[in-house]
């Protein structure tokens, strides 16, 4: 062998030795922590389990300073022998550890930039709510998940429960990637009557429908729980809905299911290319195509509601990821627009979802949305905005959806001050003693008499911009019930990163990230000609973390 040959050779080997590191780790503890770098590529990582390949991700292994820690549940391995094999820098691999704690466990909740009363991941990324189901007792919000990262990758099921709908305790990732693709959005229902066979001893099965994505196109797959939730096996027969074909777009995803009593079917609501198709099934693993309705986009909804609580005069709602909406008829395999598209909310909220199986007892139609909101310099990023409840009512522009928050938020806020018939100087002069509140509510009326638009702000951002020239708040066209009137109602709550706001009773609302100027040194500040505070309340916030 020549010299050039040998030299090549000997390169080709230690480039060998980089791309092939593997380490193996016989599990004892509950965790396994990694540490991160932002400025490192992502490589790819496998995960076996005694051999067998149990899942593969993307990360952004730290080989120097992490700049944060990922961690990875391993309690289900138990005495089991780990590998992870890594195509990327072998050094890194020494800073990878199992412990009983996460990297960092004591300052999770605590962090600068941590939200107090809405619900993030410890560690990651996350976007849209899946699965949301109420079952024995918990309600269960599964979402997009990247746990390895706080950039979006690696889509999974993340997964918290809840008894109240406002303290929330993170599970293990229900579901990971796996050889048909990635973990996309979908819903998740409770098959009481057994139509799909993954029932068991009499225990009705949690099912699952999520989207896959494969990379070339995206297909509709299931799986199944009998735990509540806690551990999933994926249907073997998956994909049950590959409809590239019929739609000639990749954009076949997130689906809906509901049960449609009147026939005795399932219903699947999915987005495909322009908007959103329904399927049936009896057994929700052979599906019908039915029925199609344009101008929707990403995670759809439709769910029945009565207007004015009328349990004798309902209406059907089909919802967007953008908060748009249609109120009309569906009669188990066709929705019939009568209204719209309507706009329910606007800013940072998207891609919201409902609850399923509510007890009929309870009779709410609960929803969640993803707060857009970004994170600098914490090790996750995005956030769940508060759980609304949706109503139908009727008003002078005809049939409207509006959102408040649950009864449950209730608990977190303790008042603590109350004014009325304020000026607006007279109110900001109230407010000084709040400026340095991280977390807070209010509720205010105020009223316009010389001035053509006035608001509220928070050291100079914009909370409320009420424009009755052009009849915009914030720049979003809104009509009053009372349409002369010059009175706003606001309902405010703000965290560390996030501000929400409902007006007048829930008929709009719009969610904000939390972007104070401390430059600015005026606080709490109502502005406007001459306007009137004829209400204003504030609340202490408690953390949902304690």
């Amino acid at each position: 062998m020549n010299k050039l040959a040998s030299s090549t050779l000997a390169f080709l080997c230690l480039a060998l030795s980089v791309q092939a590191a593997d380490i193996k780790i016989k599990v004892t503890k509950r965790y396994i922590n990694f540490p991160i770098s932002q400025q490192v590529d992502r490589q790819v990582m496998k995960m076996l389990v005694d051999g067998q390949e149990d899942r593969k991700f993307n990360i952004r292994l730290a080989n120097g300073d992490p700049e944060y820690w990922v961690f990875t549940d391993v309690s289900a391995y138990q005495g089991k022998t780990i590998t992870l094999s890594y195509d990327g820098d072998e050094s890194a691999l020494s800073q990878i550890y199992q412990d009983d704690k996460i990297a960092g466990q004591d300052s999770i909740y605590q962090e600068v930039n941590r939200p107090q009363f809405h619900y993030t991941t410890k560690r990651g990324w996350v976007n849209d709510p899946n699965g949301l189901i109420f079952y024995e007792g918990e309600y269960h919000l599964f979402y997009q998940h990247n746990p390895y990262e706080k950039e979006w990758e690696n889509m999974s099921w993340g997964h918290a429960v809840s008894k109240d709908l406002v303290h929330w305790e993170e599970l293990p990732v229900a579901l990971h990637p796996d050889k048909v693709g990635t973990m996309f959005s979908g819903s998740a229902v409770i098959d009481y009557d057994n139509t799909s066979g993954f029932g068991k001893d009499g225990k009705p099965a949690m099912v699952a429908s999520y989207t896959a994505e494969t990379g070339e196109r995206q297909v509709q797959c299931m799986a199944y729980s009998l735990d509540n939730g806690r551990t999933w096996t994926k249907y073997a027969n998956n994909p049950v809905i590959d409809s590239k074909e019929k739609w000639n777009s990749r954009d076949t995803r997130d689906p809906k299911i509901i049960w449609y009593a009147p026939s005795n079917h399932w219903v699947m609501v999915l987005n495909e290319r322009d908007g959103q198709s329904i399927y049936t099934s009896t057994n929700l693993k052979d599906w019908k195509y039915e029925s199609h309705t344009t101008g929707f986009w990403e995670c759809p909804e439709l769910f029945e509601l009565p207007i004015d609580g009328d349990e004798n005069n309902k209406k059907w709602v089909m919802y967007g990821a953008s908060n748009t909406y249609m109120i009309g008829s569906f009669d188990g395999k066709t929705f019939t627009p009568e209204s719209g598209k309507h706009q329910l909310g606007t800013g940072t909220i998207y891609a919201a979802q409902t609850f399923s199986n509510i007890p009929e007892s309870d009779g709410r139609r609960i929803q969640i949305g993803w707060g857009r909101v970004a994170h600098p310099d914490m090790p996750f990023n995005g956030m769940f905005l508060l759980p609304t409840e949706l109503t139908l009512k009727k008003t002078n522009n005809g049939v409207r959806l509006f959102s408040q928050p649950v009864k449950e938020v209730e608990s977190l806020f303790t008042p603590v001050q109350q004014w009325s018939n304020l000026k607006s100087d007279q109110a900001n002069e109230k407010l000084k003693s709040f400026y340095d509140a991280k977390q807070l509510r209010i509720k205010t009326t105020f009223k316009l008499s010389h001035a053509t638009d006035a608001g509220f702000n928070l050291f100079g951002q914009r909370i409320i911009g009420y424009d009755m020239n052009h009849n915009t708040i914030n720049g979003v066209f809104y009509s009053p019930e009372d349409m002369t009137s010059m009175e706003l109602t606001a309902d405010i709550f703000i965290d560390n990163t996030s501000i929400e706001v409902f007006i007048d009773g829930g008929r709009y609302s719009y969610s904000m990230e939390r972007k104070p100027d401390r430059k600015n040194t005026e606080g709490f500040h109502f502005w406007g000609n001459n306007i009137d505070v004829t209400n204003l309340e504030v609340f202490e916030a408690e953390s949902i973390w304690k």
